[in-house]
């Protein structure tokens, strides 16, 4: 039997429709609020708005954070060029490289474990 069969493919096209509507329509019902570990690192501290932005006052971890390398990145804090109502879109290209990178390093195994080892003695 040649070529792919149709079962798998339909697992595939399953797979990959699953995947974009998980990452494209449930991002929009995440929440905006902390997580667990920014309010960890938020402990101790208040925000407050002042004229040049947020300014953190009191005790906490997170005063010794700065600005990630990434955050003026085209998918920083998941939105697109920092949109708001972007969220989805940020969650499928991210799910599409993801998979995209991980499918790639998996072909890679596979394709080097097809090759003959030698045996000792060759």
């Amino acid at each position: 039997m040649t070529g792919k069969s149709p079962r798998r493919r339909y697992f595939w096209v399953g797979f990959v429709a699953v995947t974009l509507l998980i990452a494209g329509g449930l991002s929009y019902f995440a929440s905006s609020s902390p997580d667990g570990l920014d309010s960890a690192t938020l402990r101790g501290c208040q925000v407050v708005e002042t004229g040049h932005g947020r300014e953190l006052r009191g005790d906490c971890i997170a005063q010794h954070g700065g600005t990630h390398a990434m955050a003026g990145s085209p998918l920083a804090d998941y939105t697109v060029g920092g949109r708001g109502g972007t969220g989805g879109v940020a969650g499928v290209v991210g799910v599409m490289v993801t998979v995209a990178l991980a499918g790639g390093a998996f072909w890679l195994i596979a394709r080097s474990r097809k090759k003959p080892r030698p045996t000792v003695g060759d």
